[in-house]
């Protein structure tokens, strides 16, 4: 450090320390300061002792709360046609008025009060904490009054239960809310845990359902808040209602049509435009299932668990399946549904939802529950209409012909498309799944009871229909294999990379004298895979297949477990599915016949590796599969196999080689795929001569 840098801070240091004496405070500033501080240390303990005291005081009822008591029990409460007298209660309050005289109770903190002692603001019997919990009480009781009006009485009820049943569903309505609390499939059990049990749709705790309605006061009421009043009207119809005086009724009634999964709800009102507005035009009404599992396999089940939806006039949509999402449905929406792999709850209104928002959250970590899914939706409203709101709910299985028949039995307009809960593959796929597949499962299910057998007829048919062009690719494979030799000599007289171009040519001019084409095996496996494809989609959604047993598989629609390992295979699992194994061993034999009958040559060597590959993979894809879907393959691959031999005594190959010897001698005229190959590899070739003498000229 130089001089002239300390000579610098020894200045800074002055500057700053007079500058700190000169704006010291003086004595008087200082005691000004003490004064104030201690002013404000006295101003808290007064707050604090006066908040103190008037904690330790009991709460008290204002006189103009108890001139208010009367007049408001006597317009939310109920009346006893016997005696004129007014009663309303609530979960802490029970107070009944007759002329101008009060009697009942409220509780407080495990206790209760005379309602007098509480107005008069005798708290002699009771503890600070329930005198204080007893105003408490009866102040909220009054604030509910006032602002659910003529509702406030039914805030408090005991939960009632009734039901609606028919020969395939129980659905029990709770009286909280006028709602259907749970809902029963009496064909259908649930295979998720050992015990049987029927599979159960929805409870109370895993649901819910409300309307929100707008008052002439604009205060907002939900519904799934008030205690409604059952009353059965016939073995299939309940109403829940809302007696709110005057000759005023909101309420609810379900229809339960017999046979059938469909469940109608209609709102049922009367003289309520004293009470909503009767410039209202919609009403919100939202609704929410937590999805429970049903299936042993969760892999599946998960996927295809989605919301559905339909705009008006247009087809169905859905939610991705994997992920959170929440959708603005800003159109007229027809329907929405909540959908998991074999069981559907589709709200389907008569007119439409305005509006609609749904949100799915999926439940990764939880061991019973897959989604929870949830809609708000806006719909058409008049308060003036004695049914302003219907919808009819279907609760059921996806079965396709059940879903298919549903325009008919709901008499709609509009072709609702409820068949699309379905997942049966891309439009191609799933044009063969409901033209061709669906309909022969149910025409063979109308004859035959025993599923397995079902699958082994479905496939033997569809085998005799590919048969044409199955054996159209064993011939074209036989016309490769017999040109073997010849192809081999090529390559020997073409060796090494560098008469690639000329050893291709040859090959391409043997073809087409002998009238072969390498692509022609490959169109008729291509024109198969539709129906693989078709197939792939089919089994895992057919509920037929549910519960189905066959051999040793109780569930064709579930893998068909026959131990389970101590430890877990990545992207294989913990089990062993038998039908998957076979079709793996069957599939490996298929492969190695196919390359067989495969023509040799260096390509077709460095492919067996991957060839072979492809069966090994199958087993890590399909062991969660269905069964159905492995049993379905294990028999197509076997059938083909039987019939690769079936052909191969049939067909000599000495004559067919004969034949395309002739064929090669005599003037033959390119077919257009082969004339086209031969020229991009006839001008390749060029191009490959060219770019060698131009790096020979270089040199």
């Amino acid at each position: 450090m130089d001089k002239n840098t300390l000579l610098g801070l020894v200045m800074m240091a002055c500057v700053v320390f007079g500058f700190m004496w000169l704006n010291k405070p003086s004595e008087e500033q200082l005691a000004a300061q003490r004064a104030e501080q201690e002013q404000m240390a006295e101003q808290a303990r007064i707050e604090a002792e006066e908040a103190a005291r008037i904690a330790s005081q009991p709460d008290s009822i204002s006189a103009t709360e108890r001139a208010s008591l009367i007049p408001t029990i006597k317009q939310i409460g109920t009346t006893d046609s016997v005696n004129g007298s007014v009663t309303f209660a609530d979960a802490n309050v029970n107070i009944t008025v007759n002329g101008q005289n009060v009697s009942g109770i409220v509780s407080a903190a495990g206790s209760s009060i005379d309602i007098n002692d509480l107005l008069a603001n005798n708290f002699s019997n009771l503890t600070l904490a329930q005198s204080k919990a007893a105003v408490a009480n009866l102040r909220a009781a009054l604030e509910n009054a006032g602002r659910y009006s003529t509702f406030a009485r039914y805030l408090s009820g005991s939960d009632k239960t009734v039901g609606l049943t028919n020969d395939l569903i129980a659905i029990e309505f709770s009286s909280l809310g006028g709602r259907p609390s749970r809902a029963t499939l009496l064909d259908y059990d649930n295979f998720l845990n050992d015990d049987t049990t029927n599979v159960v749709m929805f409870t109370p705790e895993t649901s819910s359902f409300n309307f929100k309605l707008v008052t002439t006061q604009q205060q907002r009421l939900d519904t799934d808040k008030f205690y409604f009043t059952p009353v059965v009207e016939s073995d299939s119809t309940i109403l829940m209602k809302l007696d709110l005086g005057n000759d005023a009724m909101w309420g609810i009634r379900y229809t339960l049509r017999r046979g059938s999964y469909i469940l109608g709800m209609e709102v049922v009102q009367k003289n309520m435009e004293s009470i909503i507005s009767p410039s209202t035009a919609t009403i919100d009404f939202d609704f929410g299932v937590k999805m429970a599992r049903n299936e042993a396999g969760r892999t599946f089940e998960e996927q295809k668990s989605a919301i559905y939806y339909k705009y008006v006039g247009d087809s169905p949509d859905d939610l991705n399946y994997s992920a959170d999402k929440t959708e603005e449905l800003k159109q007229p929406v027809k329907w929405i549904a909540f959908k998991d792999q074999f069981f559907s709850t589709a709200f389907i209104p008569r007119t439409s939802f305005a509006t609609a928002e749904v949100n799915q959250q999926v439940l990764k970590n939880d061991p019973t529950y897959l989604k929870q899914m949830n809609a708000s939706t806006v719909i058409e409203y008049n308060p003036t209409a004695e049914n302003p709101i219907a919808f009819d709910i279907f609760i059921g299985p996806n079965l396709y012909p059940l879903l298919a028949s549903l325009d008919d039995t709901l008499d709609t307009k509009e072709d609702l498309q409820l068949t699309r809960l379905i997942p049966l593959g891309w439009p191609i796929i799933r044009w063969i799944n409901t033209l061709v597949i669906i309909p022969l499962f149910t025409f063979l299910n109308g004859f035959i009871s025993n599923y397995g057998i079902i699958i082994l007829i479905l496939t033997i048919f569809i085998k005799i229909v590919l048969f044409p062009l199955t054996y159209k690719s064993f011939m074209s494979q036989a016309r490769m294999r017999v040109l073997a030799p010849d192809i081999k000599a090529i390559n020997e007289k073409y060796p090494g990379q560098e008469n690639a171009m000329k050893r291709n040519s040859k090959t391409m001019e043997l073809y087409s004298r002998a009238g072969a084409n390498p692509m022609s095996g490959c169109l008729p496996m291509l024109l198969q895979m539709p129906i693989l494809i078709a197939m792939f989609w089919f089994f895992p959604s057919c509920i037929e297949l549910r519960g189905e047993s066959f051999l040793w598989a109780h569930n064709l629609a579930a893998p068909d477990v026959i131990f389970t390992l101590p430890f877990t295979i990545p992207w294989y699992g913990n089990h062993v599915s038998l039908f998957c194994l076979m079709m793996t061993v069957v599939n490996i034999i298929y492969t190695r016949i196919n390359m067989q009958n495969q023509a040799g040559g260096e390509q077709m060597a460095m492919m067996k590796w991957m060839m072979y590959l492809m069966p090994v993979m199958f087993l890590f894809i399909f062991n969660d599969y269905a069964a159905g879907l492995s049993y379905y393959y294990f028999l197509s691959l076997l059938i083909t196999i039987i019939q690769t031999y079936i052909f191969r005594r049939c067909v000599d190959e000495k004559k067919v080689r004969a034949k395309m010897m002739e064929n090669a001698s005599k003037p033959h005229k390119k077919n257009g795929w082969l004339a086209r190959l031969e020229e991009a590899q006839r001008k390749q070739l060029a191009e490959a001569r060219a770019q060698q003498q131009k790096g020979n000229k270089r040199r």
